[in-house]
């Protein structure tokens, strides 16, 4: 079975050459989103943590058009581009996952897209 696009207004449209979302099998990725508004496609005014809360937005809005949601991430890399923001991502990102975190790794990065603070991708699996 080929790979499937995911697609959805509800998040940003790629800046460059890529896929929101690919469906792979029983895996959807999800390329990482900056906190840009889809209806915008503008960066949020804010902090770290409102900058946040828009990428798990936009994350949250690819998985649902890919039928899965955060109960089924397996894997999520996060960006940042100051690691003293690394608590407050914290915060924001955990409320998503309560139960059963997904495995993770984060990194500071010299910079982010449109000069983001923070840059999150997810791995899914549908079951």
């Amino acid at each position: 079975m080929p790979n499937q696009t995911v697609s959805t207004d509800k998040a940003p449209k790629a800046i460059g050459p890529y896929s929101q979302g690919i469906v792979a099998g029983d895996l959807v990725f999800v390329s990482g989103q900056i906190p840009l508004d889809p209806q915008t496609q503008q960066m949020v005014q804010g902090d770290v943590r409102a900058q946040t809360e828009r990428v798990m937005e936009n994350l949250g809005a690819v998985l649902a058009a890919a039928g899965v949601g955060f109960a089924n991430v397996v894997k999520a890399s996060i960006f940042l581009a100051d690691l003293n923001d690394f608590a407050a991502v914290n915060e924001v990102y955990g409320k998503r996952f309560p139960n059963a975190p997904p495995a993770r790794s984060t990194v500071q990065v010299a910079a982010l897209p449109k000069g983001a603070r923070v840059e999150i991708d997810v791995i899914a699996v549908r079951r």
